[in-house]
C-alpha cells in the first residue's frame, strides 16, 4: 500500500470534518443577519481579532466605536452595553469561526502534505480550496464595510457574492471528500447515467440560494407573507415599475421575491420527478439513498420557506430554511457523485469489453 493510499481514508474524513465547520459557518453567518449583528464589529483584524474586550473599559470602548457608525446613529440609539454585548457575539462568534475553519484546514493540510499523502493534482486542489478560503474573508469584510458608510445595511450585492462564494466553497470541499472517498484520483466518472442532469439541477438549487441572498439583503421576503398568492394575485402589482427594466430583478423587492418564490417551486419539481424517475432506474443502494435523500431535503426545504413566508421570516424558522438549503446542496452534490462515479465492477466490464 503506497503512502497516499494509507492516508486516502484519514483525507477523506478530514475534508468532510471541514466542510460540516463551513456547513455551521454558514448557519451561523445567516443567524448573525438575521440578527443584524454583521455590523456591531467595525474594524477587521485577522491576526489579533481572536481576542475579545476583556473589562468594562475594553468594552466600552468597543461600544464607542460602534457609535461612531450609521447603525447606531441611525437605527440603535440609546442601546445598552449589554444589548451591544448580545450583537456583538454574534458577530464575533461568526469571524472566529472563520479562523478556526482556517487552521482546521491549512495545519491537516501542511501535516498530510509532508507525510506524501497527497498526489500532485491533488495537492493544486487543496490550494486552490485554501485560497477561496482566504477570499470568503476579504470578500466577508468588503461586505461589512459597504455598511459603514452612510446607509446602516450592508450592500445587498455583496452579502450575495459572501454566500455564494461561501456555499460554493461548500459545495467543491463536499465534492473533493466524495472524490476521495472513493478512491480519489483513480476515480472515473461516467455523466451519461443521469448525473448531467442532477449537475443541473444542482446549479439551479445554486441560483436560487443567490435569489435568496437577494430576499435577505433587500428584506423583500416582508413584502407578502402569504402563499401560494401574492396580494390575492399570482401575478403581483408593482413587478416591473422601475427603470431601467432589469434593475427590477435586483432592486425591485416585489419582484426579488417573486423571482425566488417561483424559482424555488420550479426548481422543487423538478428535482423530485428527476428523482423518482431515477430511482426505478439505480443500480446501486448508494444511488437509491442519495435520491431519496434528495426527495426528502426537497419536502423539508419547501416547508420551511412556506413557513418562513407566513411567518414573516420569523428568526428561527428563517436560519432553519437558510440550514435546509445547505442540506438540499449536500443531497444533490452526493447523488450527482454516485450518478457519475463508474464501480469497480463498471471498470472491470469495460476492460473486459475493450479487451
Amino acid at each position: 500500500m503506497n503512502t497516499i493510499e494509507k492516508h486516502r481514508r484519514s483525507v477523506a474524513w478530514w475534508l468532510f470534518g471541514v466542510s460540516a465547520m463551513v456547513f455551521g459557518m454558514i448557519a451561523l453567518g445567516g443567524l448573525t443577519r438575521l440578527t443584524e449583528s454583521g455590523l456591531s464589529m467595525v474594524d477587521w483584524k485577522p491576526l489579533m481579532g481572536v481576542i475579545p474586550p476583556i473589562g468594562e473599559a475594553a468594552w466600552i470602548e468597543k461600544f464607542n466605536q460602534y457609535k461612531a457608525y450609521p447603525e447606531y446613529q441611525k437605527i440603535n440609539v440609546g442601546m445598552t452595553l449589554s444589548d451591544f454585548q448580545y450583537i456583538f457575539y454574534f458577530e464575533y462568534g461568526h469571524r472566529v469561526l472563520g479562523r478556526l475553519i482556517g487552521m482546521a484546514f491549512g495545519l491537516p493540510a501542511l501535516y498530510f502534505g509532508i507525510r506524501g499523502a497527497f498526489s500532485g493534482a491533488f495537492r493544486n486542489r487543496i490550494v486552490v480550496l485554501f485560497f477561496l478560503g482566504g477570499l470568503q474573508g476579504l470578500v466577508g469584510w468588503w461586505m461589512v464595510k459597504s455598511g459603514l458608510v452612510d446607509r446602516p445595511d450592508v450592500s445587498h450585492y455583496r452579502l450575495t457574492t459572501h454566500l455564494g462564494l461561501a456555499v460554493f466553497l461548500y459545495i467543491a470541499l463536499l465534492w473533493t471528500a466524495f472524490r476521495h472517498a472513493r478512491g480519489g484520483e483513480g476515480v472515473s466518472y461516467d455523466w451519461s447515467n443521469g448525473a448531467r442532469w442532477s449537475l443541473a439541477w444542482l446549479g439551479m438549487v445554486y441560483a436560487t440560494l443567490l435569489s435568496g441572498g437577494l430576499v435577505a439583503g433587500l428584506n423583500a421576503g416582508a413584502q407578502y407573507n402569504t402563499f401560494p398568492l401574492m396580494g390575492g394575485k399570482w401575478i403581483p402589482d408593482g413587478l416591473f415599475i422601475r427603470d431601467p427594466l432589469l434593475s427590477n430583478l435586483t432592486e425591485n423587492l416585489v419582484t426579488v421575491q417573486f423571482n425566488h418564490r417561483y424559482l424555488a417551486m420550479t426548481t422543487a419539481t423538478l428535482i423530485v420527478a428527476f428523482a423518482l424517475k431515477r430511482l426505478k432506474q439505480v443500480t446501486t443502494v448508494r444511488q437509491r439513498y442519495a435520491l431519496i435523500a434528495m426527495i426528502a431535503a426537497v419536502v423539508f426545504q419547501v416547508s420551511l420557506g412556506i413557513s418562513t413566508l407566513l411567518t414573516a421570516a420569523w428568526v428561527p424558522l428563517a436560519s432553519m430554511h437558510q440550514m435546509g438549503a445547505i442540506l438540499l446542496l449536500s443531497s444533490l452534490v452526493w447523488a450527482t457523485h454516485e450518478l457519475s462515479v463508474v464501480s469497480e465492477s463498471k471498470k472491470k466490464e469495460h476492460k473486459s469489453l475493450a479487451s
